[in-house]
């Protein structure tokens, strides 16, 4: 039963046929169940918020919804009779189509050309004129403007999105599914998206938005949809639903608010101390000290160059001036191996690409980088010592695998993302940096890797965390260091920092002294 139109989208009738429809669904991979008698109904002109942990099914949905998995049981509707999605070409031809978090483009073709590839490829060519005219139109109609005679490997990731939107238009896309397709994006990106997603849903098309960032989909969707281990959980407008009722069907008990602020348990004994630390043309002059059982963290806007300053830390992309000192002895970080050697550890923002190696077991990349512990006197690798650390970490961080031989891009994003941090908790290391540890996971997950960040800082580690969520950012930092276009704005203390006052600092409308 649909609720009440909401946000300017067009009447939904409450005896509206739905577009697509999923109906006592299940899918299993050999002896694991992924999803079990699923349900699902896609009306025209709403926004259908789909919202799990991670690892509970959304994306198996997805896949069977747009033809790239079939279903082991049940059937699949549209407009009301049975049908077969045998594939993602299938799944077009009925006006079914998808964007995800990272936009498939070709970066040597230009937005015009993106966007009529689906077609090219079977063969319907238009001539370039034409082509040019209807990209034009497309983009148009989302309310974007960029030229569509430029190369993609230019645009934005906002304007990524919007050329794959575009592209599913040019099919007269009927049920559009986004996942997770604000997470990488500045806030005016994202409220962009957002936007754009109530237009179509304006003209009729089904939107299924999906996201871990549960404010958005309390500010977009129509319904929502909790799933939870493969299941269907619960359908409700949106009206009709608390954040905290949402987060307790998701997670399947009471996790209360994880962004509760902890005791500090930092000390006066300093772990990590920058002064003067530059590099130019991206950042200059940083200076702070981190003490041991504290965890700082770094906030500001898109382009504030956090993430630069930690790989200069790390010794990927080292600065050009400035002192770095770990334990009271100046340090000289040419590489990451001398920063390891030092005891710092880095765990990238980018997991898929910079932080895990997909195809092998959680085994290998739990022990990847202290590979030298478990090598024989004769230099062979022990296999069984290398499963003992795996399994431990198994059990100590909760990471959900039935074995660690499995693959890692086979897990959820928040196990991945446990396994990430048990290869350099596994190096021991007195300092570690967390970038944007919890982007594009689950709220169970999220309140699991606070409680591990707590724990290495409360073990006497010292904890560097940079993440673009403010409450996150106000519920773990001690203190936290506010940065602007490769400027260093200030330091908040724990007592004295707000989302005003943080906000105020990383747009450049108050000094530290104006924001106190």
């Amino acid at each position: 039963m649909a609720g009440q139109p909401r946000h300017g989208a067009i009447e939904v009738s409450r005896l509206a046929e739905p577009i697509l429809e999923l109906r006592g669904v299940s899918k299993s991979f050999g002896m694991t169940l992924a999803l079990t008698d699923m349900s699902l109904a896609l009306l025209p002109g709403e926004v259908h918020g789909l919202v799990g942990e991670n690892g509970a099914g959304k994306s198996t949905m997805i896949k069977i919804m747009t033809g790239v998995h079939q279903p082991t049981g049940g059937r699949i509707e549209v407009d009301g009779a049975a049908q077969v999605i045998s594939g993602p070409q299938a799944a077009r031809a009925l006006g079914i189509a998808a964007i995800y978090q990272e936009p498939m483009v070709f970066p040597d073709l230009d937005v015009a050309e993106n966007i009529f590839i689906s077609s090219a490829s079977q063969g319907l060519w238009l001539r370039r004129g034409e082509q040019r005219r209807r990209a034009q139109d497309l983009i148009a109609r989302i309310g974007m403007a960029f030229d569509v005679d430029q190369i993609s490997s230019g645009l934005t990731l906002a304007e990524q999105q919007a050329v794959e939107i575009a592209r599913a238009l040019s099919e007269d896309v009927r049920v559009l599914i986004m996942d997770e397709p604000t997470a990488s994006l500045s806030a005016h990106e994202a409220a962009q998206l957002r936007r754009i997603a109530r237009t179509l849903a304006g003209e009729g098309v089904a939107v299924v938005y999906i996201s871990h960032r549960l404010e958005e989909v309390f500010e977009i969707a129509d319904r929502v949809t909790v799933i939870r281990d493969g299941a269907h959980v619960s359908t409700r407008p949106i009206g009709e639903v608390t954040s905290e009722g949402m987060i307790a069907e998701m997670v399947g008990r009471e996790v209360g608010n994880y962004f509760t602020k902890a005791a500090s348990t930092a000390t006066a004994e300093p772990a990590l101390e920058v002064a003067g630390l530059t590099r130019e043309g991206t950042f200059e002059d940083i200076g702070f000290t981190l003490h041991k059982g504290e965890v700082l963290c770094m906030a500001g806007l898109v382009g504030a160059r956090r993430t630069d300053v930690a790989l200069s830390i790390f010794g990927v992309a080292p600065a050009s001036g400035g002192t770095i000192r770990v334990n009271g002895r100046e340090t000289a970080i040419a590489d990451p191996s001398a920063a390891m050697a030092a005891g710092i550890a880095y765990v990238s923002e980018d997991r898929r690409k910079l932080g895990l190696a997909m195809p092998m077991p959680i085994r290998a990349n739990v022990t990847v980088a202290t590979l030298g512990a478990f090598l024989s006197r004769w230099g062979l690798l022990d296999a069984a010592r290398e499963r003992d650390a795996a399994e431990a970490f198994r059990e100590r961080l909760n990471i959900r695998t039935p074995d660690v031989e499995l693959q890692v891009g086979m897990l959820s994003g928040g196990n991945q993302q446990k396994v990430m941090l048990a290869k350099w908790l596994n190096m021991e290391p007195d300092i570690l940096i967390f970038d944007e540890p919890t982007r594009g996971i689950d709220v169970g997950a999220k309140a699991e890797v606070h409680d591990l960040i707590r724990a290495f800082a409360a073990g006497g580690g010292a904890a560097l965390v940079i993440s673009s969520d403010l409450p996150e950012v106000l519920a773990l930092g001690d203190r936290i260091l506010v940065m602007r276009e490769g400027q260093q704005m200030g330091v908040l203390g724990a007592e004295e920092a707000t989302q005003e006052r943080i906000m105020a600092l990383a747009t450049g409308q108050a000094t530290l002294k104006e924001a106190s």
